[in-house]
């Protein structure tokens, strides 16, 4: 019986402590509602934990303990990481501006994840465009789980504001990092993160060692474990010339004239997008997440183009790639390039693209005249980060992007 004095929270406490006896008493097989109904419950709870956030920053609460911010006092108090801490707080600021979102939250149409997924497209684009699709993205949102839903938020994101996506995307790739440690134990700790498109390649070239054998009793992290060392065994074999088939050996010998196979990265991707069309949707990876339109265009410089535009032509044009650089081509580009043209750039053919000066989709042609030999870092340039690159009496001029003014806050 609850007593009239009672606060909502001494009531959910006082369930809490009855709920292991209860649980206690339920067959282990008949827990899954059970789990369900605590995570719906959870979700619930925070969107008057959002709530209550705004309400006790906006009060300057957080100062009555010394605390400097919201996100400090929330990692002291509600014992969360920084990261944990600072996402929390963004999205209770900016559930404040998507009120049909905040609604759903609390009444358990959508999970917490799916809210913060929308919090973060309003961040970036203005709630006041979220807000106009709020319906359609909710709507989605009730039957994706939140990886697919986030990445629906993204496309979003890129149809509306293609240059903020992309902006948003380089700032992440500045954030890219790899370490490798010391051995202490017997082991060393290898961590890092990469951008999407460079996570898709990694594991593209790994997966195929990764597969379980019969009677495997590996974790799926040892087999990934196992199979990068492998891969990467591998190919310093092939660097060294120690291949054992003579596919192995062709591969060596394609190797050193830059014209070997590359890793293969499937991309999903519009007639628009490739186009550089204002509101294409961003490029679709085959591992999950997505590209902006410029990094697609960029990796479409030197790759197979797959054509899909109908049933009609379904059967004509599923199999004849186009745009890929032959490998005549690729050798006359290197012995005439040598190695990355940008200016006061000596990397090496095997580390380069063959970059189009007239993107193909635009109507520049995958002959010699129109290519140039680029490394990875200043392709990124060219596409993503707006520098123009081109050849000159025989002399590559590479040109930065206009500077250009500050815009003004995003609207509510």
């Amino acid at each position: 019986m609850c007593r009239a004095s009672e606060t909502p929270f001494e009531r959910i406490e006082a369930a809490i402590r009855d709920f292991p006896g209860w649980m206690a008493q339920q067959r282990d097989s008949q827990l899954g509602p059970v789990v369900i109904e605590v995570r719906e419950a959870i979700d619930k709870l925070e969107a008057v934990g959002g709530e209550a956030t705004r309400r006790f920053e906006k009060a300057g609460g957080y100062r009555a303990d010394g605390s400097l911010g919201m996100v400090p006092w929330l990692r002291t108090h509600g014992k969360l990481s920084a990261g944990a801490a600072a996402e929390h707080v963004e999205t209770a600021r900016q559930l404040e501006k998507l009120p049909r979102t905040e609604e759903a939250l609390a009444r358990g149409e959508i999970g917490y994840q799916h809210a913060v997924a929308m919090a973060r497209t309003a961040e970036h684009v203005g709630a006041a465009q979220v807000r106009k699709a709020e319906t359609m993205l909710l709507k989605a949102a009730e039957t994706m789980d939140p990886g697919q839903f986030a990445g629906m938020a993204k496309n979003f994101e890129h149809q509306v504001d293609a240059e903020s996506a992309l902006s948003e995307a380089n700032r992440a790739h500045q954030r890219r990092y790899l370490q490798i440690g010391e051995a202490i134990n017997g082991l060393v700790r290898i961590e890092g993160q990469v951008a999407p498109d460079a996570g898709a390649i990694i594991r593209t070239a790994i997966e195929p060692y990764a597969k379980p054998s019969k009677g495997d009793e590996r974790t799926s992290g040892q087999r990934l474990a196992d199979a990068l060392v492998e891969f990467c065994g591998r190919s310093a074999a092939r660097a060294s010339g120690n291949g054992h088939t003579s596919r192995a050996g062709q591969a060596k010998g394609d190797s050193a004239n830059g014209a070997g196979p590359r890793p293969q990265l499937i991309i999903k991707a519009a007639a628009d997008t490739l186009a550089g069309i204002q509101g294409a949707p961003a490029g679709q990876l085959e591992w999950g997440g997505t590209v902006p339109a410029e990094t697609v265009r960029r990796l479409a410089c030197d790759a197979a183009i797959s054509r899909i535009t109908g049933l009609g032509e379904f059967e004509r044009e599923i199999t004849h790639s186009s745009r890929t650089i032959p490998p005549p081509t690729r050798r006359a580009l290197v012995a005439r390039d040598q190695h990355c043209v940008f200016p006061g750039c000596d990397r090496p053919p095997p580390w380069c693209d063959g970059h189009h000066l007239v993107f193909w989709a635009d109507g520049g042609p995958t002959k010699l005249e129109n290519l140039g030999l680029v490394c990875g870092p200043h392709h990124r340039k060219v596409h993503e980060e707006g520098w123009t690159l081109k050849r000159k009496e025989d002399r590559w001029v590479a040109t930065p992007p206009p500077l250009k003014v500050a815009q003004r806050a995003r609207s509510a």
